[in-house]
Parts: C-alpha cells; sequence; structure tokens
C-alpha cells in the first residue's frame, strides 16, 4: 500500500495511544469504498476495540453500503471537530485516517462484543438494551469488522486529545 507523509509536521499525530484515542471517543467513522471503479462513502456509528485495533459496526443485510463492503478495503476518518476558531481563520480538529480490510463477523461470541462496545459507548442506559441482545437477534444482525492495517493522524496544535 502507497503511504503518504504529512506535509504539515507540526500537526501530525505520532503517538499511536492519541490515534487509538480519537477512534475511540469520534461519534461516527466515515469510510471510503469503491466497486467497479465507482466510489461510495457512508458514515457509521461503530465502536473501537483498541486491544485488537479494529472497527465494528453494524448493517442491513442487503443494500449499496454492504454490496460495497464485500469487495474486502476501506479508507476511513474519524474527526474531532473543535469548530472555528474565530478571528484566527482555521479550524480546530484533530482526525485518524486508517485503511483496513472488512471481515462480516459469524462467531455469536463477537457479534456480542462488538455490539455490547457500541451500545456502551453510545446509549446513556447501555445495560438495558444488553440485556435484550439475544441469540437469535445476535443471529439476525450484520457485524462488520474493519482490521486496520494503517493509520496517521493530524490534530491542531491548540487541540488537546
Amino acid at each position: 500500500m502507497m503511504q503518504f507523509h504529512v506535509r504539515r509536521k507540526d500537526r501530525e499525530i505520532t503517538d499511536s495511544a492519541t490515534l487509538k484515542r480519537i477512534l475511540g471517543i469520534s461519534q461516527y467513522v466515515t469510510i471510503a469504498m469503491c466497486k467497479n471503479d465507482q466510489p461510495y462513502l457512508v458514515s457509521l456509528s461503530h465502536g473501537y476495540d483498541e486491544e485488537r485495533n479494529c472497527i465494528y459496526f453494524h448493517c442491513a443485510r442487503e443494500g449499496k453500503k454492504i454490496d460495497y463492503l464485500r469487495s474486502g478495503m476501506v479508507w476511513g476518518q474519524a474527526l474531532l471537530d473543535h469548530k472555528y476558531h474565530q478571528g484566527e481563520c482555521t479550524h480546530l480538529y484533530a482526525s485518524v485516517h486508517f485503511s483496513g480490510k472488512v471481515v462480516f463477523v459469524s462467531s455469536l461470541e463477537e457479534k456480542r462484543h462488538a455490539l455490547e462496545g457500541m451500545i456502551r459507548k453510545l446509549d446513556s442506559n447501555p445495560e438495558e438494551l444488553i440485556a435484550k441482545l439475544s441469540n437469535e437477534r445476535l443471529n439476525r444482525v450484520i457485524v462488520g469488522r474493519i482490521d486496520i492495517e494503517y493509520m496517521t493522524g493530524k490534530k491542531s496544535k491548540e487541540v488537546t486529545v
């Protein structure tokens, strides 16, 4: 895979813990896919598993997104938007760009792990929803995993992550 270097070295994030923290706390990730030379871009709610360095998401069984995801590789971005910096003509942000392979999870145990992580991240009362994760429901849901192979990041010097 061709790797590019950050032009603005003063904004490059070199600490892997910071990159992982951004992936963990970002509200969503946006991923780009390609099939038959046709690009497609979609934003996903997600859960980041730091131990496995992967991103979990769920999706419908059929449709454009799943067709493109079956191609296997994605490029993505997680963004922490700290808004426009008034009077400075700049935007405050921290972002991580990543690439990886998409795998569809079949194990009920891994599906449960993925969904519990996503629910705990997103919901204010996670235990109530987690209690509803029966094996029947887990069998019906499609869970994808992006195994991250490469990541890089940038942030405004004023932003602390």
